[in-house]
């Protein structure tokens, strides 16, 4: 009789992601690895009985500094680490992000985040119809940002892309 060993699972992790536009520009946190800045939409980790209305706003005030109103969800994003170029250095990770449009209700004060993450260098808003020429990720939001109608409330499953 053969036994069978597996490794255990590690569980999926929900990232919730705050999409604010203004005046043809979406706020992102800059960040800084060795290739250089890239650029995020603000947001993170679930915490185990938070909604995710409530992990946005709190990453928000982390992240950015702001409190923030939630409005529709938008997008959802699967993020598979081994399909992906950083795969080399972790292939165990499995994030389903969930992207909601939301309002600042406070002007961004970067001085007041309380939790922006390692790579974290700043706060930027930069011009959707320039997002090609950035280290954006994901990626394949661009177009969909460049095409975004706000008063629509339908969400795009965006799958596992880069």
């Amino acid at each position: 009789m053969t036994e069978i060993f597996s490794m255990p699972a590690r569980p999926l992790r929900n990232s919730a992601k705050a999409l604010i536009i203004e005046n043809g520009q979406v706020l992102c946190t800059c960040n800084r690895d060795l290739l250089g800045d890239f650029f995020l939409l603000p947001g993170g980790g679930q915490n185990h009985g938070e909604t995710l209305a409530d992990a946005v706003v709190r990453e928000c005030l982390e992240e950015v500094g702001a409190h923030v109103e939630v409005g529709h969800l938008h997008f959802v994003r699967e993020y598979i680490s081994a399909n992906h170029e950083l795969a080399e250095y972790d292939d165990t990770i499995h994030q389903i992000e969930f992207v909601f449009t939301c309002r600042l209700k406070e002007p961004v004060h970067t001085h007041a985040a309380v939790g922006s993450d390692a790579m974290q260098t700043g706060v930027v808003w930069l011009p959707i119809n320039q997002l090609q020429n950035y280290r954006f990720y994901p990626g394949s939001l661009i177009r969909h940002l460049q095409n975004f109608m706000p008063a629509d409330c339908s969400c795009v499953y965006l799958g596992d892309t880069l």
